[in-house]
């Protein structure tokens, strides 16, 4: 699949460019004047389909909101369990668990939390955790998620299978806390509280090439950094690290359960998403941290193909850290394809505005389906 303005007018009812959404439609004020990479990373990361400015986007285009997610089918026994309460402070540690499933923007929160806790969504209802909040935010720029949020996250628990599960959504994140990366501090500290034998590291991510469609699911045990920007200096600029393969016994499960909601998908989609497992040894199918807002066009211009499969801003921090601990936990970055390859047709920043509102558009429904692939490995354990 290649994204343009007819792509996004097909499939969500506007020209980003011709027609561009009005400026209530923003979460983050400055992108709806600014295509600045910087300002549209920050859009994507607050961006809230359930919120004033997302029932304004989705009045405008003809996205679809959450509040018609179907509850999946799941197999008798696996079905993930809620907890009722948690029965612990915000400045308490996280409880101990068999498994960390960490998400990142708003609206992939609201997405996960509707698969792995139902009944309980990430921002409405998750317990703030500020453990260390005071010691670590002394690291964080101004204006970031964080500090703006006065927290590193919230979470909930669940069980899978009889598999205890921590979901955490964070608002620490490598591309905006500053350059004293803070956030490696923040994984540093949840991993060590939660104590899990696995962690995942989920949400959307942009598909490098042109085989990839919305919704489609990369789960990987290896992640490489790309940073060509502002880390670029860092020992880990350009290292990789790997893990152990996914246990895949409930895949095939997981993408049959992807049509329950697959209809909110884009029109333009030509099948059901697919389930790509990486091996620890394909480097070049890897998932992609950039220190920068990147996504693959026609044209290569940020010269992502043939580094990995697909692009986000994050997941090498946690190969990085586990792979400091003596004691390491397998981890596998699980990334859902949320705008697909750009075609290369008027200036970069329009192209940047395409993806930008493909994002806004489907985000949430792609991250049902890696979170529908997270409860597969989970239930595996």
């Amino acid at each position: 699949m290649r994204a343009d303005r007819k792509w996004v007018e097909r499939n969500l009812g506007f020209d980003p460019i011709a027609t561009p959404p009005p400026h209530n439609t923003f979460e983050f004020a400055d992108a709806a004047t600014s295509s600045e990479p910087e300002d549209l990373q920050r859009e994507i990361i607050d961006f809230d389909s359930e919120a004033p400015a997302g029932r304004e986007f989705l009045a405008f285009s003809t996205a679809t909101g959450l509040s018609r997610y179907v509850d999946v089918p799941w197999p008798k026994g696996l079905q993930p369990k809620t907890a009722a309460s948690l029965n612990r402070s915000s400045n308490s540690p996280l409880p101990s668990a068999d498994v960390l499933v960490v998400t990142w923007t708003v609206d992939e929160g609201h997405a996960l939390s509707r698969v792995l806790t139902p009944g309980k969504d990430s921002h409405n209802d998750y317990l703030s955790y500020t453990h260390n909040f005071a010691t670590i935010s002394k690291k964080m720029r101004n204006g970031c998620p964080a500090l703006e949020a006065m927290r590193l996250g919230a979470y909930w628990t669940t069980t899978i299978g009889g598999r205890s599960v921590v979901v955490f959504k964070s608002d620490s994140h490598m591309s905006q806390d500053g350059p004293q990366l803070p956030n490696i501090d923040v994984w540093r500290q949840i991993i060590g509280e939660v104590q899990p034998k696995l962690v995942l590291t989920t949400g959307t991510s942009g598909g490098i090439g042109k085989q990839f469609e919305v919704g489609d699911v990369v789960v990987s045990p290896i992640v490489r950094f790309d940073c060509i920007a502002k880390f670029k200096s860092e020992p880990f600029a350009l290292q990789h690290y790997a893990s152990e393969p996914a246990k895949t016994k409930y895949f095939a499960a997981a993408r049959s359960l992807f049509k329950t909601n697959a209809p909110q998908l884009p029109k333009d989609n030509t099948r059901l998403p697919n389930i790509v497992r990486v091996a620890p040894t394909a480097l070049t199918s890897s998932v992609v941290t950039t220190d920068f807002f990147g996504f693959d066009t026609s044209d290569n211009h940020y010269k992502l193909q043939d580094l990995g499969d697909v692009s986000e801003m994050g997941d090498g921090v946690l190969g990085l850290v586990v792979s400091e601990m003596s004691t390491k936990p397998r981890w596998l970055a699980i990334r859902n394809v949320s705008d697909p390859q750009i075609k290369a047709e008027g200036t970069l920043k329009q192209q940047a505005q395409v993806a930008a509102q493909i994002y806004k558009g489907f985000g949430r429904w792609s991250s049902v389906c890696s979170a529908i692939t997270c409860w597969a490995a989970i239930a595996a354990e």
